[in-house]
Order: C-alpha cells, then sequence, then structure tokens
C-alpha cells in the first residue's frame, strides 16, 4: 500500500529515520559507557523494545505495571518500572511480571517500599530498587541530603528488596541552551554531592539512573550517572526540536490529515482534533499550536474540537482544496501514540507495517 491510500487520520512512522535515531542513541551509550534502560511510554510497542533491545540496551524502562505487562513481549533481560507501584493488586501483577524477567522499582516512600517488599516476600522473588531523588522538577523524589539517605537505609533493611542506587528525572532542565546548561552544571554538582553523600553511608550504588531526551546527549556532563532512559527520542516530536535537541529531519513520527472543509478565508478544517492529536502546548512557548505543518510551515493549528482541526493560513501564502493531505509534527509524539489504535511503518511512499499499539491505554 502506498501512504497516499492510508485513510485518515493516520499516525506514520519514518522507519528510516527511526533506525537512525536508534543507532545514534546506541552509539553514544557504548561511547560513553552508559547502561541504556529507554523508556517505551512513547512507542508502546513490544517490536520496538526488541529493536532497542537487539541494538544493545540493557533493559527497557515502563511507567505502569500494565505496560510492563505488554512489554514482556519484547523479551526484555530486565524491566524498570520508573513509578512507584502502589496496591495489592497491582503488586501481584508486578510479582507475575518478575517470575519472567527481572524487575526494578523506582520509589521515594517507606510506604511504597514496604509494600513492595510485602509483595515480593509472597512470592520469594527479590526486587531491585532505586530510590528516586527529586533533582528540581518537583514532582517526585525525596530531597538530597538526610531524606535521601534515610530512605535507603530503611529500602536497605526490608527483606526481598535489592537496593540498587538512585534515580531521578532532569524534566527542569528543558533545552541545551545557554540558561540549560547553567542548570545542567547545577545538576550536575547535586547529582555529585548526593552520590558521594549516598557512598559515604555506606549504600550500594551500582546504578545512578537519569536523563530525557532534551538533555539526551548532554548525558555525558552529569557527574556519576552511569545509566539513561530516554524514551521520545525514538520518534522525536516539535517539542524535542523546538528545544534544540534534534532537527526537524530527526521526527520520525508525523501524522497525516485531510482537508474536508475551507469555508472560512485563509482557514482549512482538518480530520483530526483532540481525539487524534495531543493538548499539550509547545514546552517553553507562549504559542497556542498544536504542531508544525509540513506543507505550509507558516500556516498554524490554533485549535482543536474532538474530531476537528483548524488550520490558521492568515500568515501564509498557501492554498488549500478539499481533499488535500497536510502531515503535521505533533507537539508530543507519545500522547498521540497513546490515543491511537494502530500505526503504520513507512519507508518512502510505502507502508511497510500496520502495527497495533499494545501499550495504548494501560495505565493501571
Amino acid at each position: 500500500m502506498r501512504v497516499s491510500e492510508l485513510e485518515t487520520p493516520a499516525l506514520v512512522i519514518d522507519l528510516d529515520i527511526m533506525e537512525r535515531n536508534l543507532r545514534r542513541v546506541a552509539d553514544y551509550a557504548r561511547e560513553h559507557d552508559f547502561r541504556l534502560r529507554p523508556h517505551t511510554k512513547t512507542h508502546k510497542l513490544p517490536v520496538l523494545g526488541r529493536k532497542q533491545i537487539e541494538l544493545g540496551a540493557a533493559g527497557l524502562t515502563v511507567a505502569k505495571v500494565g505496560e510492563a505487562e505488554v512489554m514482556l513481549d519484547a523479551q526484555p533481560p530486565e524491566l524498570l518500572v520508573a513509578y512507584p507501584v502502589i496496591g495489592r493488586r497491582k503488586l501481584e501483577r508486578l510479582m507475575a511480571v518478575a517470575a519472567r524477567t527481572r524487575v526494578t522499582v523506582s520509589l521515594d516512600s517507606v510506604f511504597a517500599a514496604k509494600q513492595l517488599s510485602d509483595a515480593a516476600r509472597e512470592v520469594q522473588t527479590e526486587i531491585g530498587v532505586l530510590a528516586e531523588l527529586d533533582a528540581g522538577q518537583g514532582r517526585v523524589g525525596v530531597s538530597p541530603g538526610d531524606p535521601l539517605l534515610d530512605l535507603g537505609r530503611q529500602i536497605q533493611r526490608m527483606p526481598w528488596l535489592s537496593l540498587q542506587g538512585i534515580t531521578f528525572y532532569p524534566g527542569h532542565v528543558p533545552a541545551p541552551d545557554e540558561a540549560g546548561l547553567e542548570e545542567l552544571a547545577k545538576l550536575s554538582a547535586l547529582i555529585e554531592q548526593a552520590t558521594a553523600d549516598w557512598k559515604r553511608a555506606g549504600l550500594p550504588l551500582h546504578i545512578v539512573s537519569g536523563g530525557s531526551t532534551p538533555l539526551l546527549f548532554q548525558s555525558h556532563k552529569i557527574a556519576g550517572l552511569n545509566e539513561i532512559r530516554p524514551g521520545t527520542y525514538i520518534f522525536n516530536d516539535k517539542n524535542t526540536w523546538y528545544n534544540s535537541a534534534c532537527g526537524m529531519e530527526d521526527c520520525a513520527g508525523s501524522i497525516i490529515t485531510t482537508v474536508v472543509s475551507t469555508a472560512r478565508p485563509r482557514q482549512v478544517i482538518v480530520d483530526g482534533g483532540s481525539k487524534t492529536f495531543s493538548s499539550d502546548r509547545l514546552a517553553g512557548s507562549n504559542e497556542v499550536s498544536f504542531g508544525y505543518i509540513v506543507e505550509a510551515p507558516d500556516a498554524t493549528f490554533a485549535k482543536m474540537n474532538e474530531e476537528h482541526g483548524y488550520i490558521e493560513l492568515r500568515q501564509s501564502k498557501q492554498e488549500f482544496t478539499i481533499g488535500d493531505r497536510l502531515r503535521i509534527i505533533p507537539n508530543h509524539i507519545c500522547v498521540c501514540m497513546n490515543l491511537h489504535e494502530k500505526v503504520y511503518a513507512i519507508r518512502g511512499d510505502q507502508v511497510v507495517h500496520e502495527w497495533r499499539v499494545e501499550g495504548r491505554g494501560k495505565l493501571q
């Protein structure tokens, strides 16, 4: 099938670009001696998780137990659940996953650690744990210093838990520009101090896990870091491009839409709205836009209803008619993948695979 024959809206993945992204990061990880445990939240596809492992990833990262269950089909040597797992039923399911591969969980509370220890004891299975440090994001993670050390000591005392080290997420450092590099230097100093305190306390430090796609190729500047777990890098999106972490030519994921109305002057409506695209705005910008229109760079994807996308052409010289197709690079590809039941892998103008998004909707 040709790409032009796809029913729209259709989320397409350019395999040539995706494979180049994967190789680039695999090479970077080897060059800097990083363990690569990529986050599958972006692609949600075991077939791509398997490809990451074949290129050298030590394992895969997920956020939820449901995602871990799906990613077992990728036959990972290990899985990191980078999210506290709370609740008996979820922990029972996690122990079933742990019966099939090594499992590590990141957490930031004694409560979560105690529940995990009790669940592991019931099935006599050791679970790895990373203590989560808040490196400045203000989301999850304990503060550096005594709170982190106290958490580590209490985890270490719990049966059936194997303390592996520290994890953090530097989401507050969005771009490797001048201001971002200053924040990166502060982050490096914080991690260096935290790991030094951890070692002085006699706590095991096999893994210092962190990183994000925007800072991916600056990861070697973070003192003590030895594992990276980027997710978006496999496809990239407008946010990644806007934050100078990639170029437009590195964006493998896009959504093909069809113009369905030109009733209003200098505006077209396409057949993709909030059920097709992420409603996330462009990070770090006041721009009101939900994606980049490849065929009309000066146009603005200004508004969405559930099934309607509003493309404003006031600043563009382009003219479109009903039936024309527009390819749009979304602001946030991870959310888009979660909205689509299936995606299409393409090479040139040919559709070579149709993949069901098996990790879609795995929120529990």
